[in-house]
């Protein structure tokens, strides 16, 4: 057997293993989505990471999703210790109503931890985040939005729960105000309430996805729990 064969097999049998647990739902919810679900889900309870993809991965095919962000990471072979879900949106912007659909299909079918439940996004996804948590706070536990934004109207319902707003301060595309002032009408209505303003240093609209496969954002995201 050459070099290259093995390799290839070798690869698809990694793939297999690593993915095992991976797969589509289409049909259930108006958003199609990925899920990945530990295997101890059937013991014990689970937390839920919901991730919002941005504008370029939009479409109708489910494997854009996994270009960028928490399928990527995992992909890359990061362990989430969570029910991962990944929605897809055909166009225009996340509707939170229909993220919330989602997360009630997957409270209602797999054995969930609702005191730990989890949004992450970025790009458009960041926008998604925050307007989901701005209308459905008291659904989850905890956010991060990555250079995105948000209503300011939302500001008071976005001080009930922990937010971690994360913005690179070279982002043309979405400038870093935008981030700003959802963290500015926050502090507004609640001075003391749990939100984190992250300015990354030479962070421009790409290269703040390397957030997702670092560790911060997981350890400080897990660590939350809604009494």
């Amino acid at each position: 057997m050459n070099s290259k064969y093995y390799f290839l097999i070798l690869c698809s049998f990694t793939c297999l293993i690593g993915f095992s647990q991976l797969k589509t739902i289409t049909n259930k919810t108006t958003y199609p989505f990925w899920i990945n679900v530990p295997e101890k889900e059937n013991t014990e309870k689970q937390p839920i990471l919901i991730f919002l993809h941005g504008k370029s991965l939009s479409g109708t095919d489910l494997n854009r999703v996994r270009r960028y962000g928490v399928l990527h990471a995992m992909d890359k072979g990061r362990k989430i210790p969570a029910i991962v879900v990944a929605p897809q949106l055909a166009k225009g912007s996340w509707n939170p109503d229909k993220v919330l659909e989602v997360l009630e299909y997957v409270k209602k079918n797999y054995n969930v931890d609702e005191s730990r439940i989890y949004v992450c996004g970025m790009s458009l996804g960041g926008y998604g985040t925050l307007h989901f948590a701005g209308k459905h706070a008291d659904k989850i536990t905890a956010a991060v939005a990555i250079c995105g934004g948000g209503n300011v109207k939302d500001g008071c319902k976005l001080a009930t729960i922990p937010l971690w707003i994360q913005h690179g301060d070279v982002d043309y595309i979405v400038p870093m105000s935008e981030s700003k002032k959802v963290v500015e009408a926050i502090k507004k209505c609640d001075e003391n309430a749990d939100v984190t303003l992250t300015i990354i240093k030479g962070g421009n609209h790409g290269n703040v996805e390397r957030l997702f496969h670092e560790d911060a954002m997981y350890d400080w995201l897990f660590k939350q729990k809604r009494e």
